[in-house]
């Protein structure tokens, strides 16, 4: 049977049982993470995820060997760039490739284009991290499929020897779900990041305004791991129906490896983003 683990929040220690939680709800979220499981197992949708493109990891990298000082640190999380160079006009081949000759062709990203998605949403008070040029070039990339090389726009930095990588090519379409939609909104938006053991994943999660958090429940089995978002305490009275963003660390028993992170709402594959601050209000 499939083993379900308390995700716990980044930041605070210790996990507990979310106030005002009644074993029905719990139960309920329990439930449809294992329909979840159930129908994705054997589907057309996992094998879609097997057989495309689907990175599981940040498309951004930054220079080897990390970034310089807190500054810099800053303005990469907060995707806060300055562009001092010219950029490349044509796109190129976009063949992603695996070992043992498994390739797959996809629409690759000009240049502009790229850097309009490495900066889109960020800016910041502090200096920005200045791109002096771009340039062609590879950059190896966990997927669904295993690890990949993966043609890349290699972003030359103001003050580096090595460049910040950005894979350039289009994912493939995220396959269609088993199963329907739950009832009411998805509360786990995004995955963050994935610890270097692979034993605890990071996303965001979303929440209201007038309530004490967001809580993320990890449910594994062989094949996939299920997360589904919940919210601490609801404070009476009328609240605005703006969503907050949360970073919800959940701790797993067992490394991800190749097995598939599911939102136990629409039942899809999660998406994974890079670097940015989440929200707050």
């Amino acid at each position: 049977m499939a083993a379900l683990v308390a995700g716990c929040l980044a930041g605070v220690a210790g996990c507990g049982t979310p106030d005002g939680d009644e074993s029905g709800a719990r139960e309920a979220r329990t439930d449809r993470a294992r329909k979840v499981a159930a129908a994705w197992e054997g589907s057309a949708a996992a094998e879609a995820w097997r057989t495309g493109y689907h990175p599981v990891e940040a498309a951004v990298r930054p220079p080897r060997g990390g970034l310089r000082d807190a500054a810099d640190e800053r303005a990469y999380e907060e995707r806060h760039f300055a562009m001092g160079g010219k950029l490349p006009a044509q796109p190129g081949d976009g063949t992603v490739r695996w070992g043992e000759g498994d390739s797959l062709k996809r629409p690759m990203q000009g240049a502009a284009e790229s850097y309009r998605a490495l900066v889109a949403g960020g800016g910041g008070e502090g200096a920005p991290l200045t791109v002096t040029g771009v340039e062609r070039g590879e950059m190896r990339l966990a997927t669904s499929r295993g690890p990949a090389t993966v043609p890349a726009w290699l972003f030359r930095l103001e003050g580096y020897d090595a460049p910040l990588s950005w894979a350039a090519v289009t994912p493939s379409p995220l396959p269609r779900s088993p199963i329907a939609r739950s009832g009411g909104a998805p509360q786990v938006d995004r995955i963050v990041a994935t610890s270097r053991d692979g034993r605890a994943v990071t996303v965001i999660a979303l929440h209201g305004a007038c309530d004490d958090g967001a809580v993320v429940e990890a449910l594994e089995s062989r094949g996939s791991v299920v997360l589904s978002g919940s919210v601490r305490g609801q404070e009476p009275g009328n609240c605005t129906k703006q969503a907050v963003e949360q970073r919800v660390t959940v701790k797993l028993e067992r490394p991800v490896g190749e097995r598939v992170l599911l939102d136990a709402h629409t039942g899809q594959p999660l998406p994974y983003a890079g670097p940015r601050e989440p929200r707050t209000g």
